[in-house]
């Protein structure tokens, strides 16, 4: 099976959504897929959370099939989302030097996709 890991690096919610309609077909097309979400997109993880916000319903979609890798540590703290992402219980990554390498998405054979 091939592996797709999307890293989400843009804040902006019109592309985040563009994130997780693409992870939601890749896993409907049978591919494992995972979604890190790093840089400027830590910002969205409190309103991805929120029940009225546009892409709740999407958001959750994607993590009811555990397609969340998990959010980046440094870019959260410096985003001021990291107390949110740690109460949302969503994973932390911090491999390289406090973000989330890709180094070990390859190693286990997933193909990199940025957004």
């Amino acid at each position: 099976m091939e592996k797709i890991a999307i890293f989400a690096f843009k804040g902006d919610p019109m592309c985040f959504m563009h994130v997780l309609l693409n992870a939601l077909d890749l896993k409907a097309s049978g591919l494992d897929c995972k979604i890190v979400i790093e840089g400027e997109a830590t910002k969205l993880v409190p309103d991805l959370f929120n029940n009225s916000y546009p892409f709740n319903r999407l958001f959750m979609d994607v993590l009811g099939k555990g397609l969340i890798a998990g959010v980046c540590k440094a870019c959260s703290a410096k985003m001021g989302t990291l107390d949110a992402v740690m109460a949302f219980g969503l994973p932390v990554l911090d491999d390289m030097r406090g973000h989330p390498g890709m180094a070990g998405f390859i190693k286990n054979g997933f193909s990199i996709i940025t957004m």
